[in-house]
């Protein structure tokens, strides 16, 4: 039986998949303390790479080891292993990041909203429930 609208599908971990405005909302922090890091480095407006640099390494260190970037943690959701609900690690944390600076891949979601980049390394990124 299909799920009606008002229901977010269950991933097999248990965790219910985070919604698309908290995700947004979450890489939009994340994309602001990025431009804020590079800008340290080089002007954004003038080199455009350093501030994706910045976001897979962030996203490498930050979902590998702790399962949230600073974006997340402000909203309440977290990545998480899709098999077993974990911590992603440093080198599907490096996958994921990588591909999330290509941002096509994060745009193309299944019905879990796991966009290409969370399916390649193995993760889903998950609201974290209140209690």
């Amino acid at each position: 039986m299909a799920a009606s609208v008002n229901e977010s599908p269950v991933a097999p971990t248990g965790l219910e998949p985070a919604g698309l405005g908290p995700r947004l909302a979450a890489i939009v922090i994340d994309w602001v303390l990025c431009l804020l890091i590079a800008s340290v480095y080089a002007s954004p407006a003038e080199v455009a790479w350093p501030p994706v640099l910045v976001l897979v390494v962030a996203n490498t260190f930050f979902l590998g080891l702790f399962g949230q970037t600073p974006g997340m943690r402000l909203t309440r959701i977290r990545c998480a292993s899709y098999p077993d609900g974990g911590v992603i690690g440093l080198r599907r944390g490096l996958i994921r990041g990588v591909l999330l600076g290509l941002f096509i891949p994060a745009m193309i979601m299944d019905g879990q909203g796991r966009g290409l980049h969370d399916r390649a390394a193995g993760s889903i990124v998950a609201a974290i429930r209140r209690g």
